[in-house]
């Protein structure tokens, strides 16, 4: 009832799913920096999770965190699983009791898997948009693979709920958590479509411009963003981007991110 994808690119590592299930961003998902990451589903072990990364923190490869969790299962027979370590290797298991279609994929860096699908079609498009996307973003290269799966076929039962987990050491929200994304959608038509919408705004609110293409604060710009400030009734840009959600991507006031610029011109003053 399930596809999924997990990868590791550069620093980060991640896991996307969709699901004709509620929530499945509850169950299916776990990541650590540094260590791996984990899909468990089809009659999914949430202990996988855990469990795993623990072993993986131990120095465990994707193979054999695979071996020891399976072995010990006595329900391994409906588990599917997908695996990548620290190192970018992969492995997977689909028990052969899983529903059809059932199988999985994996490759340098990603483990794709689903069950229930329309056909191996859905699980060839997510490794494939994997393989063709290398240099985007790994949230974006996630995102798309799900896009990929459903026009391929997808859960042969429909949409339901989708999730995207994104992790890199101390790249999270101000440079104190290593998640650096972590979105669900846990019931909607389009679910997908959805996740997407969801990772848009993320990015608008926590993502990074490069500093050299900020803009200076001077002249003419200074004085519109000090005179839209005042209209919003804010003294100054670090008072209304707290207010904003868009304190990450203020940093002193010299120069100002487009982003903060676009969503300050934006904002309608309040009437009177």
């Amino acid at each position: 009832m399930t596809y999924s994808l997990v990868a590791r690119d550069g620093n980060q590592w991640g896991v996307a799913v969709q699901s004709k299930f509620l929530a499945v961003g509850s169950v299916v998902p776990w990541a650590e920096p540094d260590v791996g990451a984990i899909a468990t589903q089809a009659y999914a072990n949430p202990r996988y999770g855990p469990e795993g990364l623990a072993l993986m923190r131990e120095g465990l490869s994707a193979a054999e965190v695979v071996e020891r969790l399976v072995s010990v299962d006595d329900g391994r027979a409906e588990r599917q699983l997908g695996v990548v370590d620290a190192h970018g290797t992969s492995a997977a298991w689909t028990g052969p009791d899983c529903m059809d279609w059932a199988g999985h994929r994996t490759g340098d860096g990603y483990a794709a898997q689903g069950n229930i699908l329309v056909s191996a079609a859905t699980v060839d498009a997510l490794a494939e948009t994997y393989e063709s996307a290398a240099g985007r973003p790994l949230a974006e290269r996630l995102i798309d693979c799900l896009a990929a799966a459903q026009e391929a076929g997808g859960d042969s039962r429909g949409q339901q709920s989708a999730a995207l987990l994104v992790v890199e050491r101390n790249r999270g929200y101000a440079g104190l958590s290593d998640v650096l994304v972590d979105l669900r959608v846990d019931d909607h038509p389009t679910p997908i479509k959805e996740l997407r919408r969801l990772y848009t705004l993320h990015d608008r609110l926590f993502g990074e411009t490069p500093r050299a293409d900020w803009l200076q604060l001077k002249g003419a710009l200074a004085d519109e963003v000090r005179d839209r400030l005042a209209q919003l009734g804010y003294g100054s840009l670090d008072a209304w981007a707290g207010v904003a959600n868009l304190e990450e991507r203020v940093d002193g006031n010299d120069a100002i991110d487009p982003v903060v610029l676009e969503a300050l011109r934006d904002e309608d003053p309040p009437s009177r």
